[in-house]
């Protein structure tokens, strides 16, 4: 794994922090990033690494075989952490085959390439590819219950997204199984932090408070996330990818579960400090009709990567979403003026 590390959906929001946090902590590992730049993925995620001589940025889709079997040819790879698929549940009700082809799919033939390759250097049990999921896969909680997601925690996805990403650690774990190859796979509940795309929670309540419009809330409001701080994330990647277990799966949680509506409300009030108005932003909160299949709880129970590797989250919420905050104001004040 010393070689050149493959980092799949490098321009999305998780990919790009763990490619900028291995740079700095590994410099001298290779890292090769595939993104096909869709809606979700911006090369300005990876400025600050653009002129490193240990990086390269090749775009391409990885549900593309030919394109994916040229690149484990042309390099020589030593392991693969597996960002890229789609991830918003809202566009997975309406657009189910994207999904499955792109978490599925795409998957299956990044598995396929890494397999005939490494086993053609006869270092197949050497070289890791690690699977990135979702806390999703495992389904949904009661709001009245004290249980967590642990790894031991059958799967049962209740959405599109979820159900494709759910199948696509299937497909990882089958290699794992059948193939000898060194997989291992992550699942984590809701990140934060700079640079996430608008279409998720914590950017949709900010951007449309800053420009005064509604701030959407699905049902009642009672949906309870946990967060983790995309940095806090990052560094349990590394720990994974280099010391994880073989055809073991580790959840990265941020013990920080908040209703969506208390969320808005702990934003707000940053904006209002931020940015004070004639009103509270508070005010411009509206709850509309829940989405279909719309999952009650996630709560995430993060001990056995604590207990194995060592990793806890070390962001305080309070301060994370800060900084979150701060960063989005400061980017609208530089398109503002």
């Amino acid at each position: 794994m010393n070689k050149s590390m493959l980092v799949t959906g490098g321009a999305g929001f998780i990919a790009s922090h763990f490619i900028r946090y291995i740079r700095q902590k590994y410099p001298e590992t290779h890292i090769m990033t595939i993104d096909k730049l869709t809606y979700a993925g911006s090369k300005k995620n990876l400025e600050a690494v653009i002129d490193d001589e240990n990086y390269h940025f090749i775009e391409g889709d990885i549900a593309d075989e030919q394109f994916i079997n040229d690149i484990f040819s042309e390099y020589d790879i030593g392991g693969v952490v597996n960002f890229a698929a789609e991830s918003h549940v809202d566009r997975s009700i309406k657009d189910v085959k994207t999904f499955i082809e792109s978490n599925m799919l795409g998957t299956a033939v990044l598995l396929q390439a890494a397999r005939e390759a490494w086993n053609n250097a006869d270092e197949l049990d050497t070289r890791r590819f690690h699977q990135i999921s979702t806390d999703e896969v495992y389904g949904s909680l009661g709001l009245d219950s004290d249980e967590k997601f642990n790894e031991r925690k059958p799967y049962d996805p209740r959405n599109p997204y979820s159900a494709s990403k759910a199948g696509a650690d299937m497909l990882v774990k089958s290699f794992g199984h059948t193939y000898g190859m060194n997989v291992v796979t992550s699942s984590s509940s809701n990140n934060y932090g700079p640079a996430q795309h608008e279409e998720k929670l914590i950017p949709t309540i900010i951007a449309n408070a800053l420009k005064g419009q509604p701030i959407p809330i699905y049902g009642d409001g009672k949906n309870v996330r946990d967060w983790v701080y995309v940095t806090d994330h990052c560094e349990a990647l590394d720990l994974i990818y280099h010391n994880g277990k073989t055809l073991e799966k580790y959840n990265v949680g941020g013990g920080n579960e908040k209703t969506n509506h208390e969320l808005a409300m702990m934003i707000c009030d940053i904006l209002d400090h931020l940015k004070p108005g004639q009103y509270s932003h508070k005010e411009l909160i509206t709850f509309i009709d829940d989405r279909q299949g719309h999952d009650r709880r996630y709560s995430v129970d993060y001990s056995k990567i604590k207990n194995a590797l060592g990793w806890t989250p070390s962001t305080p919420f309070e301060k994370g979403i800060y900084k979150t905050v701060e960063w989005y104001v400061n980017q609208w004040e530089k398109v503002s003026h």
